[in-house]
């Protein structure tokens, strides 16, 4: 066979090369594809949200692993202070708004104020019974314990810290600061040199709980 013979006449060196230039196109597009389809989806933030929802109350399956997967740690260091065989366990609802959570670890019951209906409840570990403690609360928000076992609130209402004294007597530690009162004590806790510790943001006396002072 010649040359000649082996040159189709109906395809033209032009054509032949746009053809070449059309594949490789056509091959870089497929594997731009398929490197597009293999990449690693985008890391969003930790979400809370388990998928499906767990149900935590007291009906719900235990959590099979070691640490609860839905405690997530913002900052590592944090997962020093986490119980890792411990799963999260819903202890009450059907409070209008909680807030304030408190471990006796002399009582071995959990305090928390219930401030909208201006109570504190108590959560008894021994059988897991939820009561009433205290109430009226004076609308109080953040509780604490001091070292000596003593219970610490931040009243709204009368704007004040207080103390319960073992007797249940209570002491005023705080209701004022260079002749004014203070505005909503919101959260506290005790320091071991002695001396507490508490926020006194501006919110609580906007609200229905505190008492603003006149215009």
């Amino acid at each position: 066979m010649t040359r000649q013979e082996r040159r189709d006449p109906n395809v033209s060196r032009r054509a032949l090369v746009q053809g070449l230039a059309v594949g490789a196109a056509a091959a870089a597009t497929g594997v731009g594809g398929a490197l597009a389809q293999n990449a690693p989806a985008p890391v969003g933030p930790p979400t809370t949200i388990t998928s499906p929802p767990r149900d935590f109350s007291p009906r719900g399956a235990p959590t099979t692993y070691f640490w609860d997967p839905d405690i997530i740690a913002v900052d590592p260091s944090f997962n020093d202070l986490a119980q890792p065989n411990t799963s999260i366990k819903r202890l009450y609802t059907g409070l209008l708004w909680a807030e304030g959570p408190a471990w006796s670890s002399q009582g071995r019951y959990l305090l928390w104020s219930d401030i909208p209906n201006n109570r504190q409840m108590r959560w008894s570990e021994d059988d897991g019974h939820v009561s009433v403690f205290r109430m009226p609360s004076n609308y109080s928000n953040g509780n604490s314990f001091d070292f000596q076992g003593r219970q610490l609130s931040c009243e709204h209402l009368t704007r004040r810290v207080t103390r319960y004294e073992n007797d249940g007597t209570a002491t005023v530690l705080a209701d004022s600061y260079n002749g004014k009162r203070l505005n909503s004590p919101n959260d506290i806790v005790a320091h071991p040199d002695g001396s507490y510790w508490f926020t006194d943001p501006p919110y609580g006396g906007q609200l229905y709980e505190g008492e603003p002072d006149a215009a």
